[in-house]
């Protein structure tokens, strides 16, 4: 396998097209008035932006990338915060029977990405205290990472 595939709906393409280019790093290699594509060489994968009338966001919870360490963490934060994103943080938490050092961004239709080192393992799902786990435009639990 080459790459994975990720089809997302979105509402205004032109608008998700700037979102993606400033979290992937990188242009569309298509761009149709009702489509574009991204391909990522690292992590492999095939991403796409199909537009419909209308989109109720986070259909399939958040996406996510796992990063390799705690400074590449902090290197993609800066770097998004700097092209005007404001990134949620959750440093040092329990969550998914890990302990993690994370943040979110959110695309123009409500799609949460999650940006996460796993620094060990934990017997407890999350800390009571943390957000994580929880929407925070609904308060309602997730199936996190």
């Amino acid at each position: 396998m080459k790459y994975v595939h990720v089809g997302v709906n979105v509402t205004n393409l032109e608008k998700s097209i700037e979102f993606y280019q400033k979290v992937f790093g990188v242009n569309p290699v298509k761009v149709k008035p009702d489509y574009a594509k991204f391909l990522l060489e690292t992590p492999g994968l095939n991403f796409t932006l199909n537009v419909r009338d209308a989109v109720s966001g986070n259909q399939v919870n958040h996406f996510g990338f796992q990063v390799e360490s705690a400074n590449e963490i902090l290197t993609h934060k800066e770097r998004l915060e700097k092209e005007g994103f404001f990134a949620r943080d959750e440093m040092d938490t329990t969550c998914c029977y890990a302990v993690q050092d994370k943040f979110w961004v959110t695309d123009p239709d409500g799609n949460e990405w999650e940006f996460f080192y796993t620094k060990s393992d934990s017997d407890v799902h999350k800390i009571e205290s943390t957000s994580c786990c929880v929407d925070s435009k609904t308060e309602a639990t997730n199936s996190c990472c």
